[in-house]
């Protein structure tokens, strides 16, 4: 499994030959809009860090083919592509990929501001690490998660929740995501507390346009 940040929450993972990509938002760099020959694009939400609506629809020219996955409310909004609605628990088959859907809401920000859909998505194959990229939440911490994209600091968050949610995924490798809302001078007390605390020893300091391989154990 390779994984390939591409700014924020956007990550690219490839397995078994197949190319996923997450969350390609607002925040990412302009070359996750360029990539080609991806299989699938997911997005966990509509917040526009998640997703991009003015340079999306170059990203899906680029790949006519893609399988386009988001949660419904998002499936609703947007106006481009055709949209598969993801849930919790359903599988998606993408050749020998299988996308589970994790979820439904979006953390709660401020009791004033409703609550949206979030479907995070875990990503695994035959023989391959499985890796989980949770949007929007910490309320969900499913089993048999070898690698953990973990949103880094965000206006629903807290270093206690960041930490707490590691635990309780309990994976074998992290690596940071939703990170764009941290400065640099700061960047080392919220990535130190939580590669300290989380009881991970595999913690991979990625950054923004970073990328690293791993096999199964």
């Amino acid at each position: 499994m390779d994984i390939t940040r591409f700014g924020h929450a956007a990550v690219l993972v490839e397995v078994a030959g197949t190319r996923i990509l997450i969350d390609p938002g607002t925040f990412s760099t302009g070359e996750v809009f360029e990539l080609t020959g991806l299989d699938a694009i997911v997005v966990t939400h509509q917040h526009p860090d998640h997703l991009d609506q003015d340079r999306a629809p170059a990203l899906l020219g680029h790949n006519p083919d893609a399988l386009l996955l988001c949660d419904p409310e998002t499936a609703a909004l947007v106006s481009f592509g055709s949209w598969a609605e993801n849930a919790d628990g359903l599988d998606t088959p993408v050749g020998p990929v299988t996308l589970r859907g994790v979820g439904a809401q979006h953390a709660v920000i401020l009791p004033s501001i409703p609550r949206i859909g979030n479907v995070g998505v875990i990503v695994s194959a035959p023989g391959e690490p499985t890796l989980f990229h949770p949007g929007d939440t910490y309320e969900y911490a499913p089993d048999g998660v070898d690698v953990l994209a973990v949103p880094l600091s965000a206006p629903w968050a807290k270093s206690s929740e960041t930490v707490d949610f590691v635990q309780r995924v309990s994976p074998t490798t992290i690596f940071p995501i939703h990170d764009c809302t941290i400065s640099d001078v700061a960047y080392g007390i919220y990535w130190g507390q939580v590669s300290g605390h989380g009881g991970v020893d595999d913690a991979r300091l990625v950054d923004q346009t970073g990328s690293f391989e791993l096999s199964h154990n």
